[in-house]
């Protein structure tokens, strides 16, 4: 079976009380919000950690440091779609593809990242729909692609089609459909599905 090489980046903010997850409050406190942000972060951490790759790279937002033997590189540009496709640019490797994934969805598993590379091997994009209209997850055979990012709009209902719409001509592959954490509501949902993480945990002592 032929396999591409791919790269796996995370986009993250530094889980400070009051810029992250401000969504969360009420009912949570900053600080619980905070909390609960580091917890799936963490989550997300360990799943791309065990997940085969040619180089994990924490794209950041604040001082949060690179896990141990990740790279590091800072968010950059003015709004999500610019910071998104600088994180494709600043990391990109010749050869080798690019799966960007964010720290909303602590339900991540190895097998959905695993399932996304290997559909790079034939398709030359893979998208993970989000519940709420955009998207958890964009892999890329060609990271290149990605300055198309900095015309789709962003954080919207239909951010997901437009992102898909935005890669004409491209064979896209589509992952399975997965909720971000933004709201309470959202929390109580993604609970039930990932209840033996450091993101249940969290919740449950907030």
């Amino acid at each position: 079976m032929t396999t591409t090489p791919v790269q796996l980046l995370l986009l993250a903010k530094t889980p400070v009380p009051g810029r992250v997850k401000t969504r969360l409050c009420p009912p949570y406190t900053p600080a619980q919000a905070a909390a609960i942000a580091a917890a799936m972060l963490a989550d997300t951490v360990d799943v791309l950690s065990a997940a085969p790759s040619v180089a994990r790279t924490l794209v950041v937002d604040g001082d949060l440091p690179a896990p141990p033997g990740w790279h590091r590189r800072p968010q950059r540009g003015d709004g999500l779609g610019e910071r998104l496709a600088a994180a494709y640019a600043d990391t990109a490797r010749p050869g080798v593809a690019t799966l960007l994934v964010g720290m909303d969805t602590p339900q991540l598993r190895i097998g959905h990242i695993v399932a996304a590379c290997a559909a790079l091997a034939s398709a030359d994009a893979v998208l993970g729909p989000a519940e709420d209209g955009g998207w958890w997850a964009l892999g890329l055979r060609d990271p290149a692609m990605a300055r198309i990012l900095k015309g789709v709009p962003m954080s919207t209902s239909d951010t997901g089609a437009a992102t898909r719409a935005a890669l004409p001509g491209l064979r896209v592959a589509t992952l399975p459909t997965l909720r971000d954490v933004d709201t309470a509501t959202d929390v109580r949902a993604v609970v039930a599905d990932c209840p033996q993480s450091r993101f249940a945990r969290s919740v449950a002592v907030a």
